[in-house]
């Protein structure tokens, strides 16, 4: 059931950047549909944010284009009366959507928008043949015209017949959209200061004939005449990097007289770090030090050994390029066959999506609507005997139906990985997203949290700030992101350049504190890199456990490889954050 009562609302923006709390919104356009997906209303604008319009050479709007147009606060009304009591869809929804709050924050108003839907999601959902869910590329497999990239007129045109034809693939397989609330999280465990990457390199620590640098990272303890995060407001807008917890790298902590004696204080007081209170803090950022911006690591790529790299290329199995979606049995059945079909090649499927090519039904299964739709589909619908019986060559004359529909494959196939298989991270790619997915085809999601930890040698977190939640949706140095996406999926984004030298691996965790991952089922993880998906992994060994670690992203030789782990552990969040090193305030 749809949360909206007006029906669709399609949004792109163009921006000065990608930091929605300091860049600013250039040019808006809008589709409004009803539920039908019948337009009723269109609106478009370019907007002078009063600051440098920044990259340019993406976007096009330049200072002289964007010379007399209006500020942001003058389209409020009339956009947000577009807006107000549809579903907003947007192409990463959550970098527009984040955007819109920040402009009507601005403006003084609350954006009148409650629910979001992405359609890089979506694309994910469906599982389209494509080697990535930009938007071009959707473009190119719907077979619609993209006249003028990153303008958003156009970019929300071709929003649109994407997202009409995607609406009419997931109602034909059955699949729920993947809609999310837009509120902030009723959690608020444990309650922290929402971390904002800092632009700038770290400076040290604050010394008073110097002056406080921007980069300083700071910590606020005790009690505060300012609100918390008002505070911490303030003090991240003038550049300082302000971490909820103190580590060696802490340059200042703020404390008023009278803080109790917390383990914050007595460690700054211990490794001699400088404590100023709140009043000293506030004066210090009105004349802030102009810090250095942070560098880009220059990595010099090396070729690979043709030895390394024929090794990510195994040979290839008698189910290779297959993906099946198993139906019936019990968990623990389900779970055999899936495993075994990745021994053979074949990827298990956790939805009846777009990329399914074979069912396979064990008892029990034939009840399931999804086999007509199977049958509507002309997809071979297999049994468990098959395993043994049936070879590559009988699959693919089985699945010529598929073929002969015209859909030719576009993307690579990535590596399938069995729980504990490793495979290096291609030489060339230092960005990437850890996509987590559950079973869509419940009416009422599980509350899934992915979760990631940058932990050093002793596999333990450097200090609190290296826990990657949804209080906490970013590391330290930038170089791992939580992303949420939908209802039924998270990601983890990676920059391995990002990645400071202590620490030892990055481990990519799930947790659910209402059920259990053998109540979720099996979990579908894709290894994104921005142009192809280079490894997927299907986890369903746990049964009463409620954490799970999905994967590690390590440093071996020099080389960064990736491991599918799958362990489970009984633990709540609280206790799975403890268990790698986070220190939990009762």
């Amino acid at each position: 059931m749809l949360p909206s009562h007006r029906g669709w609302a399609l949004v792109d923006v163009e921006t000065s950047g990608l930091n929605a709390s300091r860049d600013r919104v250039l040019s808006v356009a809008a589709i409004a549909l009803d539920r039908n997906g019948q337009t009723e209303a269109e609106y478009s604008s370019f907007f002078n944010p009063g600051c440098d319009p920044g990259p340019v050479h993406i976007h096009g709007l330049t200072p002289e284009r964007l010379r007399g147009a209006p500020p942001y606060d003058s389209a409020v009304a009339q956009l947000h009366e577009l807006l107000s009591g549809r579903t907003l869809v947007a192409h990463n929804a959550n970098f527009d959507h984040g955007f819109l709050v920040g402009e009507a924050t601005r403006a003084g108003v609350t954006l009148p928008i409650t629910h979001r839907l992405c359609t890089v999601t979506l694309t994910r959902r469906l599982q389209l043949d494509v080697p990535n869910a930009q938007l071009a590329t959707l473009a190119r497999h719907w077979q619609i015209p993209q006249l003028n990239a990153h303008n958003a007129v156009d970019d929300v045109r071709v929003l649109l017949e994407v997202f009409r034809r995607s609406l009419d693939l997931a109602d034909n397989l059955g699949l729920q959209l993947p809609i999310v609330a837009c509120g902030a999280t009723s959690r608020a465990y444990p309650d922290k200061v929402t971390r904002v990457p800092c632009p700038w390199a770290d400076p040290g620590r604050f010394d008073t004939s110097v002056g406080l640098v921007q980069g300083t990272k700071v910590v606020i303890t005790g009690s505060t005449t300012l609100p918390r995060l008002e505070l911490a407001r303030r003090l991240t807008d003038a550049g300082l990097d302000v971490m909820n917890s103190v580590s060696g790298k802490t340059g200042l902590v703020i404390a008023n007289r009278g803080a109790p004696d917390s383990v914050k204080l007595r460690f700054a007081r211990d490794k001699g770090i400088p404590l100023v209170d709140e009043v000293t803090a506030l004066r210090l950022v009105e004349r802030v030090v102009p810090g250095t911006p942070k560098s880009v690591p220059v990595i010099e790529v090396l070729p690979k050994p043709p030895s390394m790299r024929s090794s990510q290329q195994p040979a290839a199995l008698p189910w290779s390029g297959r993906r099946v979606l198993v139906l019936g049995g019990d968990h623990g059945e389900a779970a055999a066959i899936r495993s075994r079909l990745t021994s053979l090649g074949a990827t298990p499927a956790i939805n009846f999506t777009a990329g399914v090519t074979h069912l396979l039904v064990l008892d029990g299964g034939y009840s399931d609507p999804r086999v007509r739709k199977a049958h509507d589909r002309q997809l071979p619908i297999l049994e468990s005997h098959h395993l043994d019986t049936m070879t590559g060559e009988t699959l693919t004359d089985a699945a010529e139906s598929i073929v002969a529909t015209g859909v030719e494959t576009q993307a690579p196939v990535p590596r399938n990985l069995a729980p504990g298989a490793v495979v290096d991270v291609p030489f060339d790619i230092t960005e990437f997203t850890v996509n987590v997915a559950w079973a869509a085809d419940r009416s009422a999601p599980f509350e899934v949290d992915v979760v990631a930890f940058e932990l050093d040698r002793d596999h333990k977190v450097l200090s609190d700030d290296e826990f990657v939640f949804y209080n906490q949706p970013a590391s330290p140095d930038s170089a791992v992101h939580l992303r949420i996406d939908g209802d039924r999926e998270q990601g983890i984004a990676v920059n391995l350049s990002a990645v400071g030298e202590d620490v030892d691996r990055i481990m990519v965790g799930a947790s659910i504190e209402t059920a259990t991952f053998g109540d979720v089922g099996a979990l579908s993880v894709t290894i994104d890199a921005p142009e192809f998906n280079f490894a997927t992994a299907v986890l369903d060994a746990a049964t009463t456990e409620r954490s799970m670690i999905v994967a590690e992203i390590y440093r071996r030789n020099g080389i960064w490889r990736l491991r599918a782990v799958g362990q489970g552990y009984d633990d709540g969040l609280a206790e799975f954050a403890v268990r790698h090193g986070v220190e939990i305030d009762n």
